[in-house]
This record gives C-alpha cells, sequence and structure tokens, in this order.
C-alpha cells in the first residue's frame, strides 16, 4: 500500500505535552460526560417513579456497562491501531482499519443483542433481582438488546475519529445526542403532552433514538470530512489480518473493561440482600462515580492516540512526558473530587430518590468511596498506558487485580461486619491499595522509556 498523508495527518507529535493532553482532556470530556449523562438521566427521571423503579434501573447498570465495556475493547483496540498507522503516515492503511473494525463491531454486536434479548430473565435472576424487579426491567432491556448496535457503534465510530486527534468533534456529536435524550427522557417515561406514559421502556426508547443520531453524524464524518472508511472490496486475507490485529488488542481490552461491570454485578447481588434501598443507592452512587471521574476517564482515552501517534514517529520522549502528567493528574483530580462530593453528598444524595433511607445510604456511599478516587485514577490511567503501548494483557492483569483479588473480597468482608456500609468500605480500601500497584507499575514504565532511548 501506498503512503498518503493528505488525510488523518498525526496531530498530536508536536507541541508541549501537557498542554495538548489537557486540550483533548477537555473536548473528550465532553463527549463522557454526554455518555454518562444518559444512565444518570435516566436515573434521575426513574427515580421520580418511585424506590421500586429505581432499584429495578440499578440492576440494568452491570448489564448494559458489560456489553458498552466490550465496545469500549474494540474502541480502545480500534484507537490503537488506527492512530500508530496515523502516526506512521499510511492512511491506505488508516482506511482498511477503520473500514474491518467498524464491520467486526457489527457483526460482534448482532451476536451480542441476540443472546442478551432470549436471556434476560437468567441473567436478572443471577444478580439477585426478585420476579416483580425482572418484570419491571423486561421492557426495558428488551428495547435496549434489539437497539443495542445504535449504541456501540457509534462508540467505535469515535474512536477511530480520535485517533486522528479530534476529539472535539465527536464530544459535539455526544453532546448533542444527550441533549436529545434530557429532552425525550421525561415524554416517553410519564407520558407528557402527546406521549405515551411508557415509564422504564421510554426510557430506553428516548437512549436508542439519541444513539441513533450519533451513529448518523458519526459516520458521515467518517466517510465525508475524515474519508477514513474505504468502499472498495478487500481481499479476504487483509480483512482477517485487520480482525487479528484489531482482536489481539481488543479482547483483552473489552475483557478489562467487561470486569468491573461484572464486580458491580457481584455488589448489587450482595446490596439485593438488604432490600431495595441498599441497590438503590449503590446504583445511584455508581453513576455519580462514573460522573465523578470524568477528568481522569478522558485523560486515559485521549493517553490511547497520544502514545499511539508518537510511538508511531519514534518520539518516545513526549511518551514519556505523558506519563508523567498522568500521574500527577490522577493525583490531584482524585483529591479533588473526594472533597467536592465530601460537602456536597447530602445534596446529591437528594436529587434522585425522596425515601430517605435510599438518601441516607447515598449519602453514606459519597462519603466512603470517594477517599479512594485518586487510588481509582491511578489504576484508570495505567489500564490505558498498556493499552496504548500494546500490551493490553499487562492492563487487565492491573484491573483483575483490583476487582477480584482486592475489591470483591474486601467488600465480601466488609459485608460480613458491617453490612451494605461493610461494602462501601471494603470497595474504598481496594482501590487504595490497587492506586498503589498502579503508580509501581508506571513509574516502571517510565524508567524503561528513559533507559531504552536515553
Amino acid at each position: 500500500m501506498t503512503k498518503n498523508t493528505r488525510k488523518s495527518s498525526a496531530r498530536l507529535t508536536q507541541g508541549p505535552v501537557d498542554k495538548i493532553l489537557i486540550t483533548l482532556s477537555r473536548h473528550m470530556a465532553i463527549g463522557i460526560v454526554s455518555i454518562i449523562l444518559f444512565n444518570v438521566v435516566d436515573t434521575f427521571y426513574v427515580g421520580q417513579l418511585g424506590a421500586k423503579e429505581l432499584a429495578a434501573i440499578s440492576f440494568t447498570f452491570p448489564v448494559t456497562m458489560l456489553v458498552i465495556s466490550l465496545a469500549l475493547g474494540l474502541s480502545i483496540g480500534t484507537s490503537a491501531l488506527v492512530s500508530q498507522a496515523i502516526g506512521s503516515g499510511n492512511h491506505d492503511k488508516v482506511k482498511r482499519l477503520t473500514t474491518d473494525c467498524l464491520l467486526l463491531a457489527f457483526i460482534l454486536v448482532l451476536l451480542v443483542a441476540l443472546g442478551g434479548y432470549l436471556a434476560i430473565n437468567p441473567i436478572f435472576t443471577a444478580l439477585g433481582a426478585t420476579p416483580q424487579q425482572i418484570e419491571l426491567l423486561h421492557p426495558y432491556m428488551s428495547v435496549w438488546f434489539i437497539g443495542v448496535g445504535l449504541v456501540v457503534i457509534p462508540m467505535v465510530g469515535n474512536s477511530a475519529i480520535r485517533a486522528s486527534g479530534d476529539t472535539k468533534t465527536p464530544s459535539r456529536v455526544m453532546m448533542v445526542a444527550a441533549g436529545v435524550n434530557v429532552v425525550l427522557d421525561p415524554l416517553l417515561i410519564f407520558g407528557i403532552g402527546p406521549f405515551p406514559r411508557l415509564e422504564l421502556t421510554g426510557a430506553a426508547i428516548a437512549t436508542l433514538i439519541s444513539y441513533s443520531m450519533a451513529l448518523v453524524f458519526g459516520m458521515w464524518i467518517l466517510v465525508h470530512r475524515e474519508k477514513m472508511v474505504s468502499f472498495t472490496m478487500p481481499r479476504l486475507e487483509e480483512v482477517l489480518h485487520s480482525w487479528r490485529s484489531l482482536f489481539k488488542l481488543a479482547l483483552p481490552a473489552a475483557t478489562t473493561n467487561m470486569m468491573a461491570p461484572l464486580a458491580i454485578g457481584i455488589l448489587t447481588h450482595v446490596a439485593a440482600s438488604y432490600g431495595d434501598s441498599a441497590v438503590a443507592a449503590l446504583g445511584v452512587g455508581t453513576r455519580i462515580e462514573s460522573l465523578a471521574m470524568i477528568g481522569v476517564m478522558a485523560l486515559s482515552s485521549v493517553l490511547v492516540p497520544f502514545i499511539g501517534q508518537n510511538r508511531g514517529a519514534n518520539k518516545y520522549n513526549r511518551v514519556n512526558e505523558s506519563i508523567q502528567f498522568t500521574i500527577k493528574f490522577a493525583l490531584f483530580w482524585g483529591a479533588g473530587i473526594c472533597l467536592l462530593l465530601a460537602i456536597s453528598a447530602p445534596i446529591i444524595s437528594r436529587l434522585f430518590s425522596n425515601n430517605e433511607e435510599v438518601i441516607q445510604l447515598t449519602q453514606t456511599f459519597l462519603w466512603i468511596i470517594p477517599i479512594s478516587y485518586a487510588g481509582m485514577g491511578l489504576m484508570i490511567t495505567a489500564s490505558a498506558t498498556y493499552n496504548a503501548f500494546h500490551q493490553p494483557k499487562i492492563a487487565a492483569a492491573l484491573v483483575f487485580t483490583r476487582l477480584f483479588i482486592l475489591m470483591v473480597p474486601l467488600a465480601l468482608i466488609g459485608s460480613y461486619f458491617w453490612q451494605i456500609k461493610g461494602v462501601f468500605v471494603g470497595v474504598m480500601v481496594a482501590n487504595i491499595m490497587a492506586g498503589g500497584l498502579a503508580f509501581i507499575r508506571l513509574k516502571k514504565k517510565s524508567h524503561e522509556l528513559e533507559m531504552a532511548h536515553a
């Protein structure tokens, strides 16, 4: 294939590293906030229906996040491959990789949607949901699984756009989609005006309509503006080569991302033994947590294309600078968010429910777990760094250690002694310990770069 630098040029190999990362992260944060707002807004409006409905939708969180984690794995793999191709200046390869990654995502989504739709009852029974709760959430998940492609494909497409160094456009697309969801949610959940009252089902329909807009706009940008999609018939061996390269990165990355919702599923099952209020508080807390960690998540997302482009251009000193910046950012962000939530917990906890027990447990969540957000931030960015270096197995090992060697056992021990509050304490201790491990790994990677490219 001939090299062509006319499109998708390497934009991240020049300029001050910290300034570039902050700018990219700021744009990326808008997009991530938009994605998270889908869940937060759904939770807010469903919470107005009652504690039972809030508990029911809380059960859906680990399941929907499991599927989105598959999409994130594909997105990470796509971004890592495409950004390195962009850094090397080979635009024909960029088009081939982008097209093949989108095709593979579409095929996998069809399989996941079919399997999930047929297994709704056994999935939520395993999570500890009662028959009454399953009856409430079944229509929601039926709609969600049928339209899951509208959720996954835009995420993979946007990752290809971000690989070029453009985090602003995907963020704007998702911001518009989130705005549409904010408007549609109350209309379809409560049946305002000419709209029917659909309750939980309405929340799912609003989400899918919003994501369909993101799909249309994202594909238009990829095809017409960036010209990153190929319409020529490839040789089978070319497609298989792209898929093998993607699987090598995406499967460990997807597995890594899937660990978190699996762990949350276990914690949800534990919380279910303490009643609807405990499940609801855990669901609200985890959604607030995802919003609170937005800065670190944004930085971890832009690290992959930044490191990819600079590795492709052999600028390893810039890669090392990005790792040093990442460590400082994660620590300062975690400390700042901990302080902010400690002050605002009494106010935030009352936004999602008028049930006093749910309010008190949510407030307890926000007073305990954020103490460990600096450690969680180090773990998130360490995982992203190793994915960017095409070392997803190390990233997976770090996340597995945090979730299943530390968090789940410590949460179960805490539950035994202090019930649901003990679960929160266990999670907090696990995050702090995992953060120490991540700090060591990031420093080791930085030292390796210094020694190899001195």
